[in-house]
């Protein structure tokens, strides 16, 4: 008790973090935020979700890197945090909380609670962290405010908050207008009781005057002027220019450094300072060897914060060299040592994803926290002009009093109720177990199972299929189960090219009845090229090449009217759920082809 006595608070700073459930709200609310405290001119031209700066997050609706930025409301300044929603990216969560003193929790007005809610909050709770509870989007028309709430009070009670932790405000918002109130039938036209609520109720960031400063690194940054950032907060103590520091590992090594540019948060631009305080959410250049966990202390009497534990990844896969007959056609960086180190640069930022080397120097084990995180990581580098070729993903083993365990998730599945048998059957053939059922109305019924993560691989696209893009499918890591057995996925065979040339019409037509293509006529193919999915569960190998002998005008003209099913198109994420232990994805800056890992027909 005598130790929170010493602390000091400073009044005139929140440091809060936005979190919920992927496609909740949160970036759109943020914008209503900057737009309403003044941050832009009135003048700028604002894009929407403009913290959604990676192109990927904003073709796919989702935020991947949480990302901060500070507004002013009267005389406070409230740094936020707007974290990614999906669970693949759970790691950019855990090190944003430890930024924080509160959390605003978003909940959809119709949707409730879902699996990354859980998450987000659970990791909150354990924190200590103050919640306020938001509901929002109460302006859809199948908005369910009150149940919503209920369901919110049994989560928290399920997560054994604390009696202050259950004491929560509400507040009801509908984020893409702006707007916020303290009831959902009271008229308001902006955000001003968020606001009000934010600085009163979250508690401002504390401190011992005792402690020699303490900045605890929780994300990296770069910068061409001025090199590496680390960007974090500072618990205790302050910091000016061209302080000497120490920085304390996590193995315990302590090194020394300067720290030679010191900027802090405004709106969404970093702005150089001369000195930061504790409750400061601040980045400090000048220090190149440092890591995310890393405590950056006082240089005479240096005090490690505790450090950062994320947990551990559960899927893995292999990145290695392109060496398919058309490698090195479009990509600017093909070598292993341009792979290796681009694979590592990637954990310097993204403390969930853990690269190992393998006996083959040409391949390099990936393991991260779902089949979405590396499928991001594949596309990030495909979009920077690597070439490359990954592997069938793979679920990470680990052996407990002897036993083997495999990491097991909980799938919350929302779909319209004619679709229950199919999805049940599919899941249960996968050794899905359901653990509960709900009907939420107007037709739509929610599905909770527990089931293996290797019985998910694969099972995306077939949902979407079965459920004819009515359904919503969601997971969370629930923990390690023993070892399931075999689990079936894909039983067809793959349609595969015997030989190098470019596929016809023809060809294509004289084979549609024996499976699905994922290519049209004129694509340029190689021997081992997986070209479609047979429709029997073996490998059918193909000449599709074959060109038909014309004898007269006639048959050229009636060569012309074909008609081909158009192809499936297999983007990235599709193809790695397709394929087979013995397939591999081939990715280029303007391809990604499937193929055998053997090229040579049997």
């Amino acid at each position: 008790m005598e130790a929170t006595e010493k602390k000091i608070l400073r009044k005139e700073i929140r440091n809060i973090a936005i979190i919920a459930h992927v496609d909740h709200g949160k970036t759109t609310l943020i914008d209503a935020l900057l737009k309403q405290s003044g941050t832009f001119r009135d003048n700028e031209d604002i894009q929407e979700r403009v913290l959604d700066s990676i192109d990927l997050e904003r073709e796919r609706g989702i935020t991947i890197v949480a990302k901060n930025t500070a507004i002013r409301y009267k005389d406070v300044k409230i740094n936020i945090i707007d974290t990614p929603g999906h669970a693949d990216f759970g790691g950019e969560v855990e090190r944003t909380l430890k930024m924080v003193d509160g959390v605003v929790l978003l909940v959809d007005a119709a949707e409730g609670p879902m699996p990354q809610t859980r998450f987000v909050l659970h990791k909150a709770l354990q924190e200590g962290l103050t919640p306020l509870v938001v509901i929002n989007k109460i302006d859809r028309p199948d908005a369910r405010i009150s149940q919503v709430i209920d369901e919110v009070y049994d989560l928290f009670i399920d997560l054994d908050a604390t009696e202050d932790q259950l004491d929560f405000p509400i507040l009801y918002t509908v984020g893409k207008d702006g707007i916020a109130k303290e009831d959902p039938d009271e008229e308001s036209k902006d955000m001003k009781p968020l606001f009000e609520k934010i600085v009163n109720y979250i508690p401002p960031p504390s401190y011992d005057p005792e402690k020699p400063f303490q900045f605890l690194i929780t994300s990296l940054d770069y910068d061409s002027y001025v090199g590496r950032l680390a960007v974090g907060r500072i618990f205790n103590g302050s910091i000016k220019v061209n302080q000497q520091v120490s920085i304390i590992k996590d193995n315990g090594e302590i090194i020394k450094g300067v720290v030679k540019v010191l900027y802090t948060y405004e709106g969404l631009k970093k702005v150089e300072t001369k000195e930061a305080k504790a409750g400061d959410i601040i980045a400090i250049a000048g220090i190149e060897d440092i890591n995310i966990g890393d405590t950056i202390s006082d240089f005479e009497n240096p005090e490690a914060l505790p450090s950062l534990k994320v947990e551990e990844p559960t899927i893995s896969m292999i990145f290695s060299v392109n060496d398919s007959p058309f490698s090195g056609r479009s990509g600017r960086f093909l070598t292993s040592r341009d792979i290796r180190e681009r694979l590592y640069r990637e954990t310097l930022t993204n403390v969930a994803i853990v690269i190992e080397d393998t006996e083959n120097p040409e391949a390099f084990l990936v393991k991260g926290r779902g089949e979405l995180q590396l499928s991001i990581l594949a596309e990030m580098m495909r979009r920077e002009g690597y070439e490359f070729q990954v592997s069938k993903p793979e679920v990470i083993k680990r052996s407990i009093d002897g036993k083997l365990y495999e990491p097991l998730e909980r799938v919350v599945i929302d779909i319209p109720e004619q679709f229950v048998g199919s999805v049940t059957q599919k899941l249960g053939s996968r050794k899905g177990q359901m653990v509960g059922m709900t009907n939420l109305g107007s037709g739509r019924v929610r599905l909770e199972f527990l089931i293996p993560s290797r019985g998910l691989i694969g099972y995306r696209s077939e949902f979407k299929t079965d459920t004819k893009g009515e359904g919503v499918l969601n997971t969370i890591f629930e923990g390690w189960t023993e070892w399931q057995g075999d689990i079936k996925t894909r039983i067809n065979g793959a349609i595969v090219s015997d030989r190098k040339g470019v596929s016809t019409a023809y060809a294509i037509n004289g084979l549609q009845d024996r499976g699905v293509f994922f290519i049209e006529a004129g694509t340029e193919v190689y021997e081992g090229m997986v070209l479609g999915e047979h429709n029997r569960d073996k490998d059918l190998w193909v000449n599709i090449t074959r060109e038909k002998k014309l004898t007269n005008v006639r048959a050229a003209a009636n060569d012309e009217n074909i008609k081909l099913i158009p192809p499936k198109k297999m983007d990235f994420e599709k193809a790695l759920e397709w394929i087979s232990d013995d397939e591999l994805i081939e990715v280029t800056p303007d391809s990604i082809r499937i193929r055998k890992k053997i090229l040579k027909k049997p």
